[in-house]
Parts: C-alpha cells; structure tokens; sequence
C-alpha cells in the first residue's frame, strides 16, 4: 500500500471524526442524546472527556496540557512509522492500522489543542462556534464523545459474589470516530499479527 493511499485513509477518517464532533457540539447541549433507529442500546450520547480513555485524568494543574504535548509527540512517531512502513513496503494489514492509529490520534489532539479557544461551553446551551467567550485555552480543549452502546443495563442476581444485586450496563463507554479508528488499528494488529508482522525473509531462511 502506498503512502498517497494511506493518507488519504487517514485524512478520510479525520474528516469524518472532525464533522461529526462539528455538528454535535453545534446541534446537543451537554448530556444531550437520541436514541437512533428508536432503539434503546444505540444513542448518541453528547459528553465531552477532559483526559484519556474512560475520562482518566493526569493529576495537577498541568495533566491537561502534559497529556496534550505527550499526543502531540506521539502522532509525530505515528507518522514516521507510517512513513517508513510504506518505503519498506511492508504489510498493508499494518499499513492500514497504523494510519486508523494515526487518524484517531490526530482526531482528538484537534479537539485538545483548538476546541478549548473556538467553543464556548456546552452546560444548558448549544455552543458556539468561534465563540468570543471560549470555554478554555489553548492545549486545554475537551474531547468530544458521542457514540454510546448500552446494550445491556440492570440489577445483577443477587447470587453473584461481590457484584450480586448491583446495577450493571454493559456497554458503558461513550466514544468517537477517532476512538473506534484506534481500537480498530489496534485490533488489527493484534488480530492479524502475522499478517501485520510476516517473518522476515532471513528468519525463513533460518527456519
């Protein structure tokens, strides 16, 4: 696969992760949500994550920008990965993850970097774009998350140690594109590691 093409794969899933946090940060107020099709395990659901994965934050005053710089270098060894993937012609099951990874971590570091000084906030309101009250600062942007999967909520049997009698949903994430393009690049290589990692040509010969 060459670069051109994976590009154009990432750059195609940034557009898409990009327009629909756009239209549900100009369209929901905070906790807003749909059920689409009517049906009750699939919504979207507008919540906005100030840290990492299932809202886990970096402790101080600077974990919002730490965890900010650190995406920022992390999509700059992405990139070359990429880069030096497609010289060396390696395996498109790798080369398609890496630029889901890359498109996903690009996602969200725009919404951490810009967000913060072209939204005001979204409490009680339908934001504005390019607000001249923005709700942060540089660097301190909100990620948005709208996909919300619930398929399954209740109370657990009470025979159950530990959790027996408690509430309990499964799926309890909210999410976005970039989320799912990470997961997914992900999954990829861990699914098709072989196919991702084929043994070098001297290895077989050592085989």
């Amino acid at each position: 696969m060459t670069l051109k093409k994976a590009s154009i794969l990432a750059f195609a899933i940034l557009l898409l992760d990009q327009i629909t946090k756009l239209y549900i940060k100009t369209n929901f107020t905070l906790h807003e949500s749909v059920h689409v099709f009517g049906l009750e395990w699939f919504q979207i659901y507008f919540i906005e994550n100030e840290g990492m994965a299932w809202g886990t934050k970096i402790p101080g005053d600077y974990g919002k920008l730490i965890l900010t710089l650190f995406r920022i270098v992390a999509v700059f060894g992405i990139t070359y990965w990429l880069w030096d993937s497609c010289r060396k012609k390696a395996s498109k099951y790798l080369i398609v993850a890496i630029a889901l990874i890359l498109a996903g971590a690009f996602g969200n570091i725009i919404d951490s970097v810009f967000y913060g000084v072209i939204f005001d906030h979204s409490n009680g309101q339908v934001a504005s774009l390019f607000s001249e009250q923005p709700y942060g600062t540089w660097f301190h942007g909100k990620v948005v998350d709208m996909i919300y999967f619930p398929l399954f909520e209740g109370y657990l049997p009470d025979w159950l140690p530990i959790w027996g009698g408690k509430f309990f949903r499964f799926f309890n994430a909210v999410f976005n594109i970039a989320d799912t393009a990470i997961s997914t690049g992900v999954g990829i290589l861990i699914v098709f590691n072989k196919k991702a990692f084929p043994p070098k040509k001297e290895e077989l010969m050592e085989d």
